[in-house]
């Protein structure tokens, strides 16, 4: 896959080259001059490159000559092209002469094989040789996806059989090359069964896609979709897929995540080639979990793909609810717990920071804000024999304290065997994991209830004139500047 890629991006700049091969006489011209009118020049924006183009296009012509004399890129330069399944892609063409077949005119001159020049040799070869060499270096040295175009004789005088040992050497030589490539069955007919019929035989003889069509007569639909065809006979190297952003903020350990990333995976495992890629959304789409799911764009160059998979409205404010423990039906009850929680947040972030020093020294303060001091009246005062101006101003602050509660739990069984038993009965419940010692029952409690009721007993003891006298006391010892504390309780 990666060599593909690579070699579409080394020599043809990330251009697709597609190789119009097989026999002579079996409309490959026919097939790149109509793709070129169909597809091509309606998308060069250029005039003076579209009227070249025009005059770039392939003869071709019916009966038994050969058309072609040597191999030809159309257009000059590659042009961008759309095709069906938001597919894109920068083509060009190359057109061939093919490999002879008996009944074909036009290797011969005066009753001996005609000779021709080739960039390839400093002699002369036949024409036969040329049109050899000249199919097999389109399809090893310049071609990234092959067409090969083939009949089952009804486009010319010349049988059907006549044409299958050309097709054969031209299928091994694709073959060989591994780049991908799809059949085009030329015929006047491409829906008939003996034509469906021989599609199915060359399918299973080749292992490669047949495409019925008439060349010379094909529509604008026929030929998009061919196009489509053979360019989703690359290999996919990536899928990009969008979903909707709520899902990557869950955790890893989400049942919805670990849901929806195991629908994608198992529908993505499916998937080799581009034309491989409909079928694993639109089985994305059916799963109760998605509401949609639609391709974005295919680039044949590289091989990528991006799709977007589109969940339920409900499903969100399910899966909120089910990770925050709040209620949440709609638009409404969203807005209304993220302003509660808004106000939450401020005030928490205001202690913070206290609640960090209390644990990591057992003392914190919340610092006041400016809006929460209190000036008071300006007064004159007078020391000794100068004046001057007191600003007095107060504000509220908090202070926290962390203390260890102690409690002890010591239920009364019985004698010495009963509390041996029950002993070993906590112990065996505890077996190294402290949570299911909290979880021991105890008289029909577990034991974490008895503690926790211990502990608010104490908490609670702390009578409500000790606390304030508590805080008299904190508040002059911070007013007052002294560095030493003697606070008797009475």
């Amino acid at each position: 896959m990666e060599e593909i890629y690579g070699n579409i991006a080394k020599r043809t700049g990330g251009n697709i080259y597609v190789g119009v091969v097989g026999p002579v006489r079996t409309g490959k011209s026919t097939l790149i001059k109509r793709m070129m009118e169909t597809l091509i020049i309606p998308n060069i924006e250029d005039n003076f490159r579209r009227e070249r183009a025009k005059d770039e296009l392939p003869q071709s012509g019916s009966g038994k000559t050969i058309m072609t004399a040597e191999p030809k890129f159309v257009p000059e330069e590659a042009v961008e092209v759309s095709f069906p399944g938001e597919g894109r892609a920068m083509v060009r063409f190359i057109d061939s002469v093919g490999y002879m077949v008996d009944g074909a005119i036009g290797t011969t001159e005066d009753g001996r094989p005609r000779m021709v020049t080739t960039p390839w040799y400093d002699h002369e070869i036949t024409m036969e040789e040329a049109a050899r060499e000249g199919t097999d270096r389109i399809i090893s040295d310049h071609s990234t996806i092959g067409l090969l175009v083939t009949t089952d004789g009804s486009i010319t005088d010349i049988p059907r059989q006549a044409y299958v040992s050309a097709e054969e050497k031209t299928h091994e030589v694709l073959r060989r090359s591994g780049i991908p490539y799809v059949i085009v069955l030329n015929s006047r007919e491409p829906g008939s069964e003996q034509c469906m019929a021989l599609k199915a035989q060359l399918e299973k003889k080749y292992g490669a896609s047949v495409f019925p069509c008439d060349c010379q007569n094909a529509s604008d639909a026929d030929l998009n979709n061919l196009l489509a065809k053979v360019l989703y006979e690359f290999p996919v190297t990536e899928i990009g897929i969008w979903m909707p952003s709520w899902v990557n903020a869950l955790g890893e350990k989400s049942p919805v995540r670990a849901r929806l990333f195991a629908l994608v995976r198992d529908n993505a495992g499916e998937v080799k080639k581009l034309s491989d890629i409909q079928g694993a959304i639109r089985a994305i789409a059916e799963n109760e979990d998605v509401e949609s799911a639609e391709l974005l764009e295919i680039d044949a160059g590289t091989g990528a793909a991006k799709a977007r998979i589109n969940l339920p409205r409900a499903m969100f404010y399910n899966t909120l609810s089910g990770e925050t423990g709040l209620n949440i039906r709609d638009d409404g009850d969203l807005v209304h717990i993220l302003t509660s929680l808004a106000d939450v947040k401020q005030r928490y972030d205001r202690i913070a920071g206290a609640l960090d020093e209390v644990r990591a020294t057992g003392y914190g303060i919340v610092m006041p804000d400016a809006d929460e001091m209190v000036l008071e009246e300006p007064e004159i005062i007078r020391q000794g024999g100068r004046y001057g101006v007191k600003l007095r101003a107060s504000a509220p602050s908090i202070h926290m304290m962390l203390t260890d509660i102690k409690t002890e739990v010591s239920p009364i069984v019985g004698d010495e065997k009963q509390s041996e038993e029950l002993l070993n009965y906590i112990m065996q419940e505890f077996d190294g994991d402290r949570s299911k010692l909290w979880e021991s029952n105890i008289f029909g409690k577990s034991l974490h209830d008895l503690v926790n009721e211990g502990l608010t007993a104490k908490l609670r003891r702390l009578p409500t004139d000790a606390r304030g006298k508590f805080q008299g006391t904190l508040e002059k010892v911070i007013n007052d500047g002294s560095g030493t504390l003697i606070c008797i309780m009475l």
